[in-house]
């Protein structure tokens, strides 16, 4: 194996100028079977969020829910609420706009049909800090870079919180492409420039959500006949969002408001009309791991620095972070930890830490959902495969895929018929970071084949 794989290293050329940390184990000693520059430490990007996967099921645990609730400091009467409605987000990523109905169709269900007062958005269970450190500007748009906030929105099963989902289609030649919009909500303009090119001709689309507002322009070309082009773009502030959602809802479910919209905190002492409860923790690891979800892994790491310290921020849910890791026995001195995601550019770890910690969780109780949530090259149903999809289809890996600028990782486990590995590759400085994947995919066959 060692000599097959330093071939391959020493010869391919796309790996000139670049580096490649290497770690393989044996699934079931933890043995070092090979490593390459194992203990260097290397830009993780998505792998990060193995850790932080780790890190919640162990603190918040499988059965650990999410809630929202419906509070007022005032009182029913008569059809009418004689108060503020409040709408208190505990970091739920999985409200969608049915969801928000739902809450509304609860309100109609307590024969409340006009509040005579304002609604208000209580976001207060977190910080007001909405983007993790190391965020650069151009990335703010998109949806893995989305502010968080305990209240918020997701267009769709995706629980992309804080985006909205943006189609774009051809028309005929030189008309303007067709635009939609998902959720529909007045919280969001588009300026849309964007032609309809010739049959067969680039696409070249540009998408750009102005900071500080919620105006997304798009411009460039598509070409007729074309798929068209789908992104899911973050929004600025998540919990007016949220508002615009739930003031939809109400309006829909024949619910006046006599006040406006506005954010505040729920005062101890009112009370609760109604509480909704997110699926699992064991279910949300599914989107999380399977699509790389950035906002799920922020929002958990915020919440782990709720539940332990009583402070939903980044710094607090990073202590409870790096305490986590280092009780299942990495070595923390040798890591540096920014964010739950990976986006940052400045999370250090060495892919010997990473087998490390996959070997040692395999005999906690949550192992089962950690595994069945990682991407998986052989899985029967499309969303198993995740973001393996297309990719290894001969082989038995389940792993967790990473991609930022420059930078391609995969880690995880692999089942060959001789052994059962685990392994972690961590590709840095490249020139173009989706050949990364092909090289990952490379050395796995290299290793699957010895």
């Amino acid at each position: 194996m060692k000599e097959s794989i330093e071939a391959y290293i020493k010869n391919e050329s796309r790996l000139q100028g670049a580096l490649i940390g290497i770690s393989i184990r044996d699934a079931n000693t933890g043995k070092m079977i090979y490593e390459h520059m194992g203990d260097t430490r290397f830009l993780p990007a998505s792998n990060m969020k193995l850790l932080t996967a780790a890190a919640s099921l162990n603190v918040l645990g499988e059965k650990y829910c999410f809630s929202t609730e419906l509070r007022t400091d005032g009182v029913i009467e008569g059809g009418k609420l004689k108060g503020n409605l409040y709408v208190v987000g505990k970091g739920d990523p999985t409200l969608l706009p049915e969801t928000y109905q739902r809450l509304a169709q609860q309100l109609h269900a307590l024969e409340i049909h006009f509040i005579a007062g304002s609604i208000i958005g209580d976001d207060t269970w977190y910080d007001a800090v909405r983007l993790s450190q190391d965020v650069i500007w151009n990335d703010e748009t998109f949806h893995y870079a989305s502010s968080i906030s305990a209240l918020t929105v997701s267009p769709d099963h995706r629980y992309d919180a804080g985006s909205v989902y943006v189609k774009i289609l051809p028309e005929k030649y030189g008309d303007d492409a067709k635009i939609s919009v998902s959720p529909k909500t007045a919280y969001i303009d588009v300026f849309n420039t964007i032609r309809t090119g010739k049959k067969g001709g680039e696409e070249d689309v540009t998408m750009i959500r102005e900071r500080n507002g919620n105006t997304i322009y798009l411009s460039g070309e598509i070409p007729e006949g074309g798929e068209g082009v789908e992104e899911w773009l973050a929004v600025w502030e998540p919990t007016d969002y949220a508002l615009h959602i739930f003031q939809a809802a109400l309006k829909k479910q024949g619910v006046f408001i006599e006040g406006g919209m506005c954010r505040g905190q729920a005062p101890d002492s009112s009370t609760l009309l109604y509480k909704h409860h997110s699926p699992a923790l064991k279910k949300l690891m599914l989107p999380f791991m399977k699509n790389s979800n950035n906002t799920i892994a922020e929002i958990l790491v915020k919440e782990m620095g709720r539940q332990v310290y009583g402070e939903g921020s980044w710094e607090k849910g990073l202590q409870v972070l790096e305490r986590e890791m280092d009780g299942i026995g990495m070595n923390l001195e040798t890591m540096v930890i920014r964010d739950g995601s990976g986006i940052s550019h400045i999370n250090m770890i060495p892919a010997n830490e990473v087998t490390k910690l996959l070997y040692k969780i395999q005999k906690i109780d949550w192992f089962n959902t950690y595994l069945h949530a990682l991407p998986h090259t052989v899985a029967q149903e499309p969303c198993m495969l995740g973001t393996l999809q297309g990719r290894m289809e001969k082989l038995d890996v389940k792993a967790k895929t990473g991609t930022i600028y420059g930078v391609s990782t995969l880690s995880g486990y692999m089942h060959t018929k001789k052994d059962n590995i685990i392994f972690s590759l961590l590709l840095n400085h490249l020139v173009d970071e989706d050949e990364g994947k092909e090289i990952e995919d490379r050395i796995l066959h290299i290793i699957a084949s010895v």
